[in-house]
């Protein structure tokens, strides 16, 4: 009997010796090395010994202490209230919905810069900030005002992923829940919840990594002031004002190694979808 060969496998075999495949693989080979390059030169322009110099000043001690706090601080508060936004997104319909995400997808598409002024004059002497002082709250130029700044910096990009989340479940097991008599928080609670948990996690490593590398938005409405509101990007971006590049370089190292612990901690637990 003649052998013949499926459509599935002549396709792939075409497929194999594509020259517009050879083409998508060597762009992204390309790049993926240009990338990797700009990136990884900064392990190379010091010497280890200088590294460790700055690494363990009194500057970038100081510098490291402030970002984990102020950043485990934000990520806290930042997933607390967008699982009950992202949630009541992926699940109801209400009034002004469609508004809601588009206004929670802009900080997304426009500058921390301008986060950051809208900040400015939101917390500031204008609108909320004597009613905040007068309780005794001050957030511009203090360690506070961080908070806040990176807290509005990851929301957004914590909604988006929890949304999608909560969108990958399907409702059916929650009806079944409410079935069996379960309410609403009930089920959420264990039900939902605990079929979301590595998207929160996900969700959870992505917006540390977003809070920790904030620039734009905290210096002004926190300012840059040395060892008093100077987090990570902070210090690299005065120590590249004073000439500094032992320092500036190594809080860049420090920020990329971040980033990285984000990136791949995200593909491995969400598969990388938003």
């Amino acid at each position: 009997m003649r052998f013949l060969k499926t459509p599935g496998i002549l396709k792939s075999q075409s497929f194999k010796h594509s020259w517009f495949r050879n083409l998508t693989i060597g762009i992204a080979f390309i790049f993926t090395f240009l990338l990797f390059s700009s990136i990884g030169i900064l392990l190379f322009v010091l010497k280890p010994s200088e590294i460790l110099s700055a690494l363990f000043s009194e500057e970038m001690l100081y510098s490291m202490k402030l970002s984990m706090l102020t950043s485990s601080a934000s990520t806290l508060s930042v997933i607390c209230c967008s699982i009950p936004t992202a949630y009541a997104l992926s699940r109801y319909s209400f009034p002004g919905k469609s508004l809601i995400k588009s206004i929670l997808g802009l900080p997304m598409a426009f500058p921390e810069l301008v986060m950051g002024l809208a900040l400015l004059l939101l917390f500031g002497h204008g609108f909320l900030g004597p009613y905040l002082e007068a309780l005794g709250i001050k957030v511009t130029f203090t360690k506070l005002g961080i908070v806040v700044a990176q807290f509005f910096v990851a929301f957004p990009y914590a909604v988006r992923v929890i949304y999608s989340t909560f969108e990958d479940i399907n409702p059916r097991y929650e009806q079944v829940s409410r079935s069996f008599g379960y309410g609403e928080f009930e089920t959420f609670r264990y039900v939902t919840l605990p079929m979301a948990r590595s998207g929160l996690f996900a969700s959870s490593v992505i917006t540390f990594a977003r809070c920790i590398g904030a620039f734009g938005a905290v210096l002004i409405l926190a300012g840059g002031s040395y060892m008093h509101t100077e987090v990570l990007p902070v210090t690299l971006y005065l120590n590249i004002s004073y000439g500094n590049l032992e320092m500036a370089i190594t809080s860049g190292i420090l920020l990329m190694g971040i980033a990285f612990l984000a990136i791949f901690s995200f593909e491995r637990f969400e598969g990388g979808r938003l």
